[in-house]
């Protein structure tokens, strides 16, 4: 998957805010030949964008304008013609300050033009914020003029066997002949559910693990004769951590590690979202706090990670705070990312779960031969902690308390209780 660059079918441009993963795949021990499931591969993107509704991006500014007060209805006035947004976030009388977004297409010459309106009293900063909708989408695909279906570099169509001889099909055609299932022809409403675990607390969905362990089964194993074998997670209260991953000898050694995908926590948790949407730094704060109590209890290693991809320019940053490890992705390295290549890298040294709520995600974890714990679980599972260490200290305290009883004379008793009644 990555060891190309996917057009869209709109323009032949690259593809970009998309998370492609491998569902389902089938071999065939005669017609099946090396290369196959790559080129399958190439053409099963082509064929779900031209069946997908894509949207054209381009890439934006954020800006800061400074400029004398009396010339703010002017620079607005501009912003708005190039489709852009802004508000004034200074003003002191002589000079305001203006921030916001537009189209790099349509902002590249105005810097120019704040000097001559300004007489050089205007100053403008910008910076790359991202991609957004294009604002003349159709305007751009016209004048391109790019047609997905002679892109012979990147067919749309897909090619069969048919009585021992090759056979190219149309995309719009494909669903008629393919051999495998498609998980998703179901699941219409997965992609709505993926994106409310990420929001959504009270709500939060998650593929079931039978619909997980069916996925696995009827993919990974279906050309080895045999069925995965799967432990889920008992609760605190139940037990420790138990090994969630195949079946194995020797997996009791193993060191216990939890990866938390920080930011899906985050927006998990009511109290941390709330948090968040006025402070993300206290959110973090408190997050790792709690993990920090909880990882006291559970004398294993956690590991938090948090997306930094969209920060230009950034490396992977790894910090050990009191005593976790925290890690801050590199630029274009999402979070889920970091943690699919953790799993996958580690998965015979350690006994490793995830804490995540992304339904796709969980896939992959799971296929993987990690084991799973959503948002909620982990919630519940710190709490369920923290209530158990509580009760222990009270059960301590009590116990204390008795043995000093026991150690005073029958004197000394009487009298204690004799103050007692005074008081």
């Amino acid at each position: 998957m990555q060891e190309k660059l996917h057009r869209g079918v709109l323009t032949g441009s690259a593809i970009t805010d998309m998370k492609i993963t491998l569902v389902s795949g089938r071999v065939h021990n005669k017609h099946t030949e090396g290369g196959d499931f790559r080129e399958a591969t190439y053409r099963a993107v082509r064929q779900g964008l031209k069946e997908a509704e894509s949207i054209l991006l381009e890439p934006y500014y954020t800006f800061q304008l400074e400029l004398p007060e009396k010339m703010v209805g002017r620079a607005m006035s501009d912003i708005e013609q190039m489709h852009g947004v802004c508000e004034i976030s200074q003003s002191n009388g002589e000079t305001a300050v203006l921030v916001g977004g537009a189209p790099v297409i349509t902002m590249r010459n105005y810097q120019r033009e704040v000097m001559t309106y300004t007489k050089g009293l205007g100053r403008m900063f910008c910076s790359l914020k991202g991609y957004k909708p294009c604002h003349n989408a159709e305007e751009v695909i016209a004048d391109i003029g790019y047609d997905s279906e002679r892109d012979m570099d990147n067919p749309t169509g897909s090619v069969f066997c048919e009585h021992g001889t090759g056979v190219l099909v149309d995309w719009d055609e494909v669903k008629d002949y393919m051999h495998v299932e498609s998980y998703f022809q179901d699941k219409e409403s997965f992609w709505g559910e993926a994106e409310q675990n990420r929001t959504s607390y009270k709500e939060e969905r998650q593929i079931s693990l039978e619909e997980i362990d069916q996925i696995i089964n009827n993919t990974f194993y279906a050309n080895q004769g045999r069925k995965s074998a799967w432990k889920r997670r008992k609760t605190t209260s139940e037990s420790h951590y138990e090994p969630a991953v195949h079946v194995s000898r020797h997996n009791e050694n193993k060191e216990e590690y939890l990866l938390v995908d920080g930011y899906n926590v985050i927006h998990a948790w009511p109290e941390l979202k709330e948090l968040a949407d006025e402070n993300m730094d206290g959110a973090r704060m408190k997050l790792l706090d709690c993990l920090s109590n909880y990882q006291g209890i559970r004398k294993c290693q956690i590991i938090v990670v948090f997306d930094a991809y969209r920060v230009q320019g950034h490396l992977e940053e790894v910090i050990d705070y009191n005593n976790l490890r925290l890690v801050y992705t590199r630029e274009a390295q999402t979070a889920d990312h970091y943690i699919e290549r953790f799993a996958h890298s580690n998965q015979d040294k350690y006994n490793i779960t995830v804490a995540t709520s992304d339904g796709l995600q969980q896939i992959i974890i799971r296929g993987a031969g990690c084991a799973l714990l959503s948002s909620r679980e982990l919630k519940l599972e710190i709490e369920e902690a923290n209530r158990r260490v509580q009760k222990e200290y009270q059960e301590m305290y009590k116990k204390e308390r008795n043995s000093l009883s026991d150690v005073l004379s029958l004197e000394v008793k009487q009298r204690m209780e004799e103050l007692i009644k005074k008081d």
